[in-house]
């Protein structure tokens, strides 16, 4: 048997949807909460306050994913296996 769970495929697929399902809920909820300031004040350009907050909160996802992933990227790079500065051959040898 292998120590891998049942579910471990599909929750690394979500995960690597996450991010685009995290932009398409953060501008919905932007736009509805646009409707609800719309609704409440009467004032209709107080929808694109929610719409902008929506997509400020889309970029702000996806500078959070950028960051993670750097992150780790930049920790693979410390790793000496991958490290091909120390890996080169001095050729002056011939």
């Amino acid at each position: 048997m292998s120590d891998e769970p049942k579910l471990k495929k599909i929750v690394d697929g979500a995960d690597s949807l996450s991010l685009g399902i995290s932009m398409v809920v953060a501008v919905l909820i932007g736009v509805g909460i646009g409707i609800g300031l719309k609704k409440l004040t009467g004032v209709s350009w107080t929808l694109w306050i929610g719409v902008f907050i929506g997509i400020s909160s889309a970029i702000l996802n996806v500078y959070k994913a950028y960051i993670k992933q750097k992150a780790s990227l930049d920790e693979l790079a410390k790793d000496p296996r991958y490290n091909y500065k120390n890996n080169q051959i001095d050729d002056d040898d011939d």
